[in-house]
């Protein structure tokens, strides 16, 4: 779980995600945020443009309740692809998962929009639903908030959500970048370990060969390797080498077997395997989704 936070954090503070979110919230005009896998704040406090509606639900702790709990409802009801959920108060919200290689970190959450307009008849449902957990949200303020609810049509909802989940899939691919560059403070040791692995990937690396040229028993290098990166020796070796493969892979006449023995994978089979494992998707799927 810790690692899964890094991850996420290293992800949101990323130039990448800075970049795509001022674009997205620019184009569609909704809010957008990255959650970690466990969270009970609101996804869009202090956003600019955080619904108004929503910003005073949120600050009611009855509602913020009912709110928290449909976030939860939401994310967690999209463990295979992006998902949209239409809360008490009509309003739509949707999520993509993040994922490094199949396990999720976190997830990408916009909307807070209608898609109709509201009416009179629609604010007196809500105000209804609100009476049954003891709020009022009848007030000049809130109403009016209520009726500033932007629309989109289910259309223009549709395509933000593929937008989401586009972008969520392109932040897994990155994932695995992040998992073996969250070296701060690291040993020297570990240090040119890596090195020595990154230039030597396509060999046949082992737990000893690599403390010898590092200059370390294998005891200790195995215990501050695995405290350093949070990684086996053995699952490490793997990323670098899914890495090198995913550079390879964007030659258009290397065959996927000639990428796999490059990098150093004996078998097809295992290279398959562990490509899938660390990307979420097979080298073929991987290869036909980059840009020609």
């Amino acid at each position: 779980m810790k690692m899964n936070d890094s991850i996420v954090d290293t992800l949101k503070n990323s130039a990448l995600f800075q970049d795509f979110s001022g674009a997205y919230s620019g184009l569609t005009g909704m809010p957008i945020a990255l959650r970690p896998l466990e969270t009970w704040s609101h996804p869009f406090r202090d956003h600019p443009n955080q619904n108004p509606f929503c910003a005073l639900m949120a600050s009611c702790s009855k509602s913020c309740a009912m709110c928290l709990q449909a976030h939860d409802t939401l994310v967690r009801s999209c463990q295979d692809g992006s998902t949209t959920l239409t809360c008490s108060y009509g309003l739509c919200e949707f999520a993509a998962p993040i994922k490094n290689g199949e396990t999720i970190v976190g997830y990408l959450q916009s909307g807070q929009v209608m898609n109709q307009v509201p009416t009179e008849l629609a604010f007196e449902r809500a105000a209804a639903i609100a009476e049954q957990s003891g709020l009022n949200i009848r007030s000049p303020e809130t109403k009016e908030a209520y009726f500033k609810t932007p629309v989109r049509t289910l259309q223009e909802i549709q395509s933000a959500c593929s937008l989401l989940e586009i972008f969520a899939d392109h932040l897994s691919i990155k994932t695995n970048q992040i998992v073996l560059r969250n070296n701060q403070s690291e040993p020297p040791v570990v240090t040119h370990a890596k090195k020595y692995i990154e230039e030597h990937c396509s060999e046949d690396l082992t737990l000893g060969k690599v403390a010898a040229a590092v200059h370390a028993s294998l005891f200790y290098f195995c215990k501050i390797f695995h405290r350093a990166t949070g990684l086996r020796f053995t699952e490490y070796v793997s990323r670098v080498r899914v890495e090198r493969a995913k550079q390879l892979l964007l030659n258009p006449n290397l065959r996927i077997s000639e990428a796999a023995y490059q990098v150093g994978f004996q078998s097809l089979t295992h290279f398959n395997r562990v490509f899938k494992s660390l990307t979420g998707l097979s080298p073929t799927e991987y290869r036909r989704r980059l840009p020609r």
